[in-house]
């Protein structure tokens, strides 16, 4: 029984962290966040309902600067305040925002929002397992490689699902009659936009595909589109 015990502690521990996580996130969501009332982007937003065949879409403006989109646990569509700062000041356009909208509408629709919340306790739990375990046979670097391997598995699964939130993204666009120009044109300033230094990261340790590669992703799946439609 006891060799079991480390496996137990980390189902128990995963558990009570999703737990915790989720409530802290919607605490945290709910304190700083209003409804988003702007009209423009309200007329972007309405096109995409419209293709969802929904009376609406419900996006909120998360009072923090860093520049992001999001999609809460509960299935809530978040963007920071200094993303909506961005458009107000002409960096951003409303279709691009627009393709930021579409592609947290695809996290929640393919239940990456709630899965990310249960797969980072889990991967919690799974780190904590592997130091106990490994650290027996490898005291001092024990924990060092349990950490790198978590983290590349985080990393692995993160970048497989903006790839296929950005699949429905664009798919979503198309039917909305937005198109993905604005999807692609967006990531080519995403960097500029959030000061990224993705090139100093590995690629297998980035959380989010290299810019390249989603745009390449995104017009082989118009081309096979395309294709279908031919």
């Amino acid at each position: 029984m006891l060799k079991f015990t480390p496996i137990l502690l980390a189902i128990l521990y995963a558990v009570a962290m999703y737990r915790f996580s989720a409530w802290r996130t919607a605490k945290e969501l709910d304190a700083r966040s209003t409804e988003l009332a702007d009209p423009v982007l309200r007329g972007v937003m309405d096109r995409l309902a419209a293709a969802l065949d929904l009376p609406r879409i419900r996006v909120h403006i998360y009072e923090i600067e860093p520049v992001n989109g999001l999609a809460a646990p509960d299935g809530r569509i978040f963007i920071t305040r200094g993303f909506y700062n961005k458009f107000r000041e002409g960096a951003v356009t409303a279709e691009e925002m627009a393709s930021v909208i579409a592609h947290e509408l695809g996290h929640v629709a393919l239940g990456h929002a709630r899965r990310r919340m249960i797969d980072f306790s889990g991967q919690n739990a799974l780190r904590t397992a592997l130091a106990m375990v490994l650290s027996r046979f490898l005291p001092g670097v024990g924990v060092m490689i349990a950490n790198a391997l978590t983290s590349m598995l985080a990393a692995r699964l993160s970048r497989s699902d903006e790839y296929e939130a950005d699949e429905y993204a664009s798919a979503l666009l198309v039917k909305a009659g937005i198109g993905t120009a604005p999807q692609k044109s967006l990531f080519a300033k995403l960097e500029a936009l959030t000061n990224s230094r993705g090139g100093v990261v590995p690629a297998w340790l980035m959380s989010h595909p290299k810019t390249p590669d989603r745009i390449a992703a995104i017009e082989k799946n118009e081309a096979r589109w395309n294709g279908i439609k031919g």
